[in-house]
């Protein structure tokens, strides 16, 4: 059993059979997936208690690869980057946060990492600019998986399709910035309120649903599991569209999504653009009151050690990059960002701190 990290709601109990992890593991070994062999050295750099390591130790020990566990390494790039180096791993997996240490220290030092050939991103949306460092400065490609403690947990991956790999660098940065197309094993549909199905037209917004072998049909001992699982689908609380390759892009969770005015704002779309200037570390967007618009979006940054921007410079760079009434009403600048046990952002706690505070200038 398995708890969920509670992010928007208190954590879930979900159950795991011998089954259906043996099936998750299958599945993980596929060519099409991530493809482990014996000649593999494996770091899963996440908690056995997040989804069992989402699986990665299960799927190493079938194909008889090297296991490698990060311990306290995890919580230090220096030492991140010296066990990879070390114990040649090949393949490695963790949420954004870790990689963003990493690639911080690589800016500054040089290490041998070209014994890796994959590196796996989850847990949280990864801006295309994480993506292109990662090969600037690793040479590795980065690939995004997209789950849930409910399905098992992978249920996606942002390979880019057969035929793209001669587009420019940026433009494949952009498709593994995406969720990508579901595994083989699982199903998925984008559903609309009136009860439809979203075409594959990369516009049309919906709640993602996915169902499959390893997919959770129930939470453990819980009354209200009626309202996430219905006739086989489990309900994500996810909001997606999908692309003519089947590729799924979470817009946001449904919870996250900022109304401002009658409108839809994603705080995903926000903190991806603002991790895209050179001087941010992190962001996380979170909607507060407002007496004329209901909601406006906050901005929590946290800058790179040793630089220096402005509200009015990060208000500037994303003027040319969303629509104007999207722009924070405020950017609040931070040491370090409240997280889960597992490395997520805890958008909860933003919340409860920012829920009664006036706005700037008020």
């Amino acid at each position: 059993m398995c708890y969920t990290s509670g992010t928007t709601g208190n954590p879930k109990g979900v159950v795991y059979s011998h089954r259906s992890t043996v099936l998750h593991a299958t599945m993980v070994n596929l060519a099409s997936c991530v493809g482990l062999t014996d000649r593999d050295a494996v770091l899963p750099v996440v908690p056995m208690f997040h989804a069992n390591a989402w699986g990665i130790p299960y799927a190493a020990l079938t194909a008889g690869s090297k296991l490698v566990l990060a311990g306290a390494a995890s919580a230090d790039p220096a030492a991140l980057a010296g066990l990879i180096e070390s114990e040649r791993v090949t393949v490695a997996t963790g949420v954004p946060t870790v990689w963003t240490g990493l690639l911080h220290h690589l800016e500054s030092t040089r290490r041998d990492l070209s014994s890796l050939r994959l590196v796996t991103v989850g847990g949280s949306a990864v801006p295309a600019s994480m993506i292109e460092r990662f090969k600037r400065l690793a040479g590795v490609d980065v690939v995004q998986g997209w789950g849930m403690t409910e399905t098992g947990p992978v249920a996606s991956l942002s390979f880019p399709p057969a035929g793209t790999e001669r587009l420019p660098d940026s433009e494949q940065a952009r498709m593994r910035a995406r969720q990508g197309r579901v595994v083989p094993g699982v199903r998925f549909r984008v559903a609309l309120p009136d009860g439809g199905v979203a075409p594959w037209d990369d516009r049309t917004k919906g709640e993602l649903e996915v169902r499959g072998n390893w997919v959770a049909a129930s939470y453990y001992n819980d009354e209200k599991s009626a309202e996430r699982f219905h006739d086989g689908w489990l309900r994500t609380g996810d909001i997606a569209v999908v692309d003519a390759h089947g590729s799924i892009r979470i817009v946001d969770r449904a919870k996250d999504l900022v109304k401002s005015g009658g409108e839809w704002i994603s705080s995903v779309d926000l903190e991806t653009e603002l991790m895209g200037h050179p001087a941010v570390l992190e962001a996380a967007v979170i909607g507060v009151p407002d007496e004329k618009w209901d909601e406006r979006p906050l901005a929590c940054v946290v800058r790179k050690p040793g630089t220096e921007v402005t509200d009015v410079e990060l208000r500037t760079f994303l003027a040319s990059r969303v629509p104007k009434w999207w722009l924070p009403g405020e950017i609040v600048f931070m040491a370090e960002l409240p997280k889960t046990g597992v490395g997520k952002l805890d958008k909860k706690v933003l919340r409860q701190r920012f829920r009664e505070r006036e706005p700037k200038g008020a």
